[in-house]
């Protein structure tokens, strides 16, 4: 990691301005009008900006960089960047050759007067990291927790100035993303999407940095789609019948992708689920990809990719409690339902009450968090330890003083068994077919789909000795 004295903001702004080869414009939408201001603050701005732009009415901002179905969205974003760039390039040909262009752009909703909406905003910066190069784009995505309009606001003009200077200052995207908390206190902002790209950052795998805003505590949760393209989880959950699989996919066996089947099966017929709109997830917790206090990237990339090659939505979130993982989805879906598969030991673990020790209300305020998310549980049954006999929620036999709350979840429909699930699957062991796999042991490929075997073979993934390994042309 390349080293640079933690700077206030004010000596962030001086430090770009003094820069006699950085210079750019300054583009401001909706409720961040901030940024421009801290460079002008700090002094010898003209050194660094050559315009600033800002625009609040909407029919404004339309005419200028033309409409969007949303006011503040990524494209919105894109248009700014792209026509405030374009005009850099333009208008000032006689500097090219020594200057190295940027335009920095933001779309922003801050709370209101009647604070009955959430402060976001998507912020973004082209720039060249050389002359006469073509530029980078590094776009971010940030959730304002203040609950004051004008902190909020002061939020954004920090963030907006810690991006520029990290973008200019900085070699690897590590160390962008942590510096662009520099000089707020934990909990003023959420950051959960972080995209960049361009020639000088054609080596960065996307999925990796969503990876590390989770590690880093920037956010909650991140998602991919199956192209592995990184997604904005309010945009891309929003109003969703969401259904997720939760597990450790190391690797994606018949079990996995038969929960998923089956659970999607009885989700698609509940009274209260539009077809149309579900989503499918499958999430991993930092958790289940921590090894001895570490995290192996390339073990994360290779349980992704197996995903994303079964065409699965992809979600690292921090939530190993099912509770936390259900508030947070509901804070998007409106009161859609949310279908959750898990096992019979997660149904287990799910009434244990040593769990929600931290809660002061106990498991009981779990399963408020919970089941009140309009959550319904699906357990897929498991083949008992040592014998054929299978384990279910009618099976499953809770402490006594929970038996009654148990049966009222199952008189209510929020717990329930999957029927069809398919039994030659359910002696299947993740970890065991994992052995097999490093171990190098033949016939592990009848675990696991076709897809996810052909893809363990091609890329050498969890280990896979290279002699079994096959050629390309075998594929």
């Amino acid at each position: 990691m390349e080293h640079f004295k933690k700077l206030t903001t004010k000596e962030k702004a001086l430090q770009l301005n003094l820069d006699d080869k950085i210079y750019g414009t300054i583009a401001e939408i909706g409720g961040g009008q901030e940024v421009a201001d801290h460079f002008f603050k700090a002094g010898a701005a003209s050194g660094t900006i050559a315009k600033t732009m800002s625009a609040y009415d909407m029919t404004f901002s339309d005419a200028i960089y033309g409409k969007c179905d949303r006011y503040v969205c990524e494209e919105k974003l894109m248009k700014m960047l792209n026509r405030e760039y374009s005009l850099l390039s333009q208008r000032l040909t006689h500097r090219a050759k020594r200057s190295h262009f940027f335009a920095f752009s933001n779309t922003v909703e801050v709370l209101n007067y009647k604070k009955t909406n959430e402060g976001h905003g998507w912020i973004g910066l082209r720039f060249q990291k050389h002359s006469n190069s073509e530029p980078n784009d590094c776009i971010i995505h940030v959730m304002l927790r203040d609950t004051d309009a004008l902190w909020q606001q002061q939020v954004l003009g920090i963030v907006g100035v810690n991006l520029i200077h990290a973008c200019f200052s900085y070699s690897e995207p590590e160390d962008i993303i942590s510096s662009l908390a520099d000089n707020l206190h934990s909990g003023r902002l959420e950051i959960d999407f972080f995209r960049i790209e361009g020639p000088d950052f054609h080596h960065v795998d996307n999925r990796l940095m969503s990876l590390k805003l989770v590690k880093n505590g920037l956010t909650h949760a991140t998602m991919f789609d199956p192209k592995g393209n990184v997604l904005q989880p309010s945009a891309a959950l929003y109003k969703k019948h969401i259904f997720v699989l939760r597990g450790r996919f190391k690797p994606v066996t018949h079990v996995n992708v038969d929960m998923m089947l089956t659970g999607m099966r009885a989700y698609r017929h509940e009274e209260d689920v539009e077809i149309s709109k579900i989503l499918p997830i499958c999430e991993l917790t930092l958790n289940d990809l921590t090894m001895e206090g570490q995290i192996d990237e390339n073990d994360f990339l290779d349980r992704v990719d197996l995903l994303c090659s079964l065409g699965q939505n992809v979600m690292i979130s921090n939530y190993q409690e099912h509770y936390k993982l259900a508030a947070y989805l509901s804070q998007f879906t409106r009161r859609k339902k949310i279908g959750i598969v898990v096992g019979y030991f997660n149904l287990v673990r799910i009434f244990d009450e040593k769990y929600y020790e931290n809660l002061n209300g106990g498991i009981l305020e779990s399963f408020s968090r919970l089941f009140g998310s309009n959550v319904k549980l699906y357990v897929y049954p498991t083949l008992e330890p040592g014998s054929d006999k299978l384990l279910t929620s009618q099976s499953f036999t809770p402490p006594p003083h929970l038996q009654k709350l148990f049966s009222y979840f199952q008189d209510n429909k929020q717990i329930a068994d999957l029927k069809g699930a398919k039994a030659e699957y359910m002696h299947i062991i993740s970890d065991n077919v994992l052995e097999m796999i490093t171990q190098g042991e033949p016939g592990w490929e009848k675990f696991v789909p076709n897809k996810v075997s052909d893809a363990i073979k091609k890329n050498h993934l969890f280990n896979l000795p290279y002699e079994l390994q096959v050629d390309e042309e075998d594929l």
